[in-house]
């Protein structure tokens, strides 16, 4: 049975509806428009960059020593690319890891889990250190194993929803925005999270996915993590790219 899933939503924090932005800044080639919550800024220019380009950027914006890695955090909205992203960053640093804000956040309330962040993983870092921790809610929900950051790394990357907190930011190099089409955005991780089935049957994935993001409107409609960005990244398509590109502007928005 196919699904018919709607992303025509009203914005339940404050019922105003999303309107479309329209990149237009002077760009030439193909101008997509994008759909944002209220209150998030809308980017641009946009212009194309490489991927260790970007890499560059960020180790120029952040400070490291022998001893300890760049710590970037890639943050934006849920099924905004912060994945994908992070994995084509990693791949352009041979000593690299990356922590995905999920794992420290599976079976915690909604965006509670910060002071774990800050404790295990980023602060130990931080000292140069290795990192194994396994948050509480593991053992006590059954999951083995830990999330494990090996010293002597050049980069690691915290990436999720809210992996920039405010109250974190002293121990964060460089933080990256992915700014995203919220209806596409939507529509990508309900398939997403359908095709893995990690929250029940379709209608069950749906109704967890629109619970998640009241809270997460929320959250981030008070973090504002795109004013701590010192760049910002597509996450849907804006302007034309070759294989190997990213889309990007400046930040902090």
């Amino acid at each position: 049975m196919l699904l018919s899933i709607s992303t025509r939503r009203s914005w339940r924090g404050n019922g105003m509806a999303a309107t479309p932005t329209k990149y237009d800044r002077g760009m030439p080639g193909l101008v997509a428009p994008m759909t944002l919550p209220p209150g998030e800024p809308a980017a641009g220019p946009w212009r194309a960059i490489r991927e260790e380009d970007l890499v560059r950027v960020l180790f120029n914006a952040g400070s490291v020593s022998p001893r300890k890695p760049l710590i970037v955090a890639v943050d934006g909205r849920g099924a905004s690319g912060k994945t994908t992203l992070a994995e084509r960053l990693a791949r352009q640093v041979d000593r690299s890891a990356i922590v995905h804000t999920d794992d420290i956040a599976w079976n915690e309330p909604f965006f509670t889990w910060g002071h774990l962040l800050g404790d295990h993983i980023l602060s130990p870092l931080r000292r140069g250190e290795s990192v194994m921790f396994s948050p509480p809610a593991w053992a006590k929900h059954g999951r083995d194993g830990a999330i494990e950051v090996r010293a002597g790394l050049d980069l690691v990357i915290i990436e999720g929803v809210g992996a920039s907190q405010r109250e974190l930011s002293d121990l964060v190099d460089a933080t990256v925005w992915v700014q995203s089409d919220f209806a596409a955005a939507e529509t990508r991780g309900i398939a997403r999270d359908i095709a893995q089935g990690v929250n029940g049957s379709a209608e069950e994935t749906v109704a967890f996915w629109h619970e998640w993001m009241d809270e997460e409107l929320l959250f981030l409609s008070e973090q504002r993590p795109w004013e701590r960005a010192c760049i910002v990244v597509a996450g849907t398509p804006t302007i034309p790219l070759e294989r190997d590109r990213l889309a990007v502007a400046s930040g902090p928005l």
